[in-house]
C-alpha cells in the first residue's frame, strides 16, 4: 500500500512541470488527494487539495492562479500542473490521500508518498 509521486525536475524560472501521484495496493478514487511540499529550514507546506470526485478543491494563497490540482476520469491519479513556477516553488512534493477540508486541504492523512524534488533556477 504506497502512493507514488512522480515528475518532478528542474526549470527554469517561469517554467512549467506536472506532477502525478498514483496509488498501488488500494483504490485512490476513495480518497481526497492532496499536494504538499518542504523546502529545507521549512515547515510542511499544503498546495493544493482535491475531494472526492473533485468537486472541490484547495489551493495555497502562494500557488492560487498558477497551479492546477486534478483528477483523471479514472480516478487513478492525481495531477498538479504547475505553472510559472518561481525559485520559491522549490520543494520536495508530496502527495497524500486522506480527508478533505476546505480550510486546511486535508484534515487527516492516511497515505504519503515519497516525494520528487522541484528544483527552480532564477
Amino acid at each position: 500500500v504506497q502512493l507514488q509521486a512522480s515528475g518532478g525536475g528542474s526549470v527554469q524560472a517561469g517554467g512549467s512541470l506536472r506532477l502525478s501521484c498514483a496509488a498501488s495496493g488500494f483504490d485512490l478514487g476513495y480518497y481526497s488527494v492532496g499536494w504538499f511540499r518542504q523546502a529545507p529550514g521549512n515547515e510542511r507546506e499544503a498546495v493544493a487539495c482535491i475531494s472526492l470526485r473533485g468537486t472541490s478543491v484547495y489551493y495555497g494563497d502562494s500557488v492560487k492562479g498558477r497551479f492546477t490540482i486534478s483528477r483523471d476520469s479514472a480516478e487513478i491519479r492525481v495531477h498538479l500542473q504547475m505553472d510559472s513556477l518561481k525559485p520559491e516553488d522549490e520543494a520536495v512534493y508530496y502527495c497524500a490521500a486522506g480527508l478533505f477540508s476546505d480550510q486546511s486541504c486535508l484534515s487527516e492523512s492516511y497515505y504519503w508518498g515519497q516525494g520528487t524534488l522541484v528544483t527552480v533556477s532564477s
